[in-house]
This record gives C-alpha cells, structure tokens and sequence, in this order.
C-alpha cells in the first residue's frame, strides 16, 4: 500500500510514488500558471490573487480533460471506421498511412525554390501537402480510368487527363508564367 504522507526533498514537496500521474498533472499545472502568473506580474504589477490563480488552474484544466475528451471520441471512431473496411480497403488504408514523401529530398526543392533554410515544421507540413495532392490526382486519374471504361492499373494517360480535369475545375493552379503587356 501507498504511503499517504507526502515527501519533502530539497525543499520541494513531491506526491507518493503511487500518484506519478497526479503528480505530473499538478507539474503541468504549474508550468502553464507560470507564463499567466508574471504576465500578471509585467501587466498589474502584482501577482495574481489566490483566487483567480484558482480560477485560471481550473479552466486549463477543464480544456485539457475537454481536449483529452475529444481525442478519445475521434479514436474511437476511427477505430469503428476501420474495424469495417474490407480487405483491400483496409490494405489501401495501411499503404496511405505508411507512404512519405522523403523529407530530406522536400528540403532540397524548398531550400533550392526559395533559397533560405527551411525549419522541420515546414518540411513536414509540406509533405503532407504534397501527399494529399498526389491523392487526389490519383483519385481523379481513377475516376478517369473508370469513366474510359478501362480498369487499373492507372496509365500515364490517366493522369495527364486527370491533371487536365484538375486544372479546368480551378483545383490546381496554372504553372505557366504568362507576361502581361500594357499597351
């Protein structure tokens, strides 16, 4: 059994070794009263009474049980999801989730567009981006293949006419640089 008593070290008091989640809890508690507590501090000049800190530690706390909340319902629904894909649907699913653009290669054609470094948040972002936009050209080119009366594997073909659908809706941007003239 736990020992209920709390520990004094080195001046600070720390939970019973049973309550390790409550303890970090109350740590992440702390952390984020911190930055609200000497913004008080810069702003009013005095620290924030007692009452208010209360107040404050309460709604971080209710946001982040809503938060948690929401996470669990959104798994269990992908679960559900998941749970009732067919075979090759749950094959496909699987391939999406594991493929990647290699991030060192998306590095290489931002540095060289924009010509400045490039943090990792931007590579992965626009990684994904770019993954999403091969989705849907490849789910275009399968409506085009389909719609041909012809069955996968997407050809060559497909793509440059799924492309060209794309591009006719406003779904992806012209490339090519036009030049306008003033007369």
């Amino acid at each position: 059994m736990v020992d209920v008593e709390a520990v004094i070290v080195m001046g600070e008091e720390k939970a019973p070794t049973g309550d390790v989640e409550q303890q970090r809890m109350k740590e992440a508690e702390e952390k984020e009263m911190k930055p609200v507590e000497s913004l008080a501090l810069v702003l009013t000049g005095e620290t924030l009474e007692p009452l208010n800190a209360k107040k404050v530690k309460l709604e971080i706390k209710e946001k982040r049980e809503k938060k948690q909340k929401v996470d669990e319902d959104e798994i269990q629904k992908m679960q559900i999801l998941v749970s009732s894909f067919s075979e090759e649907q749950l094959n496909r699913y699987e391939m999406y989730r594991r493929s990647a653009f290699p991030k060192a290669a998306i590095k290489r054609l931002i540095q060289s567009i924009t010509g400045c470094s490039v943090s990792q948040n931007v590579v992965i972002a626009m990684s994904g981006i770019a993954k999403v936009f091969v989705g849907e050209v490849v789910e275009e080119a399968l409506d085009v293949c389909e719609k041909w009366g012809e069955s996968p594997p997407l050809q060559p073909r497909h793509m440059r006419e799924a492309l060209r659908r794309l591009k006719s809706r406003g779904q992806i941007p012209d490339s090519k640089y036009k030049k306008i003239s003033f007369n």
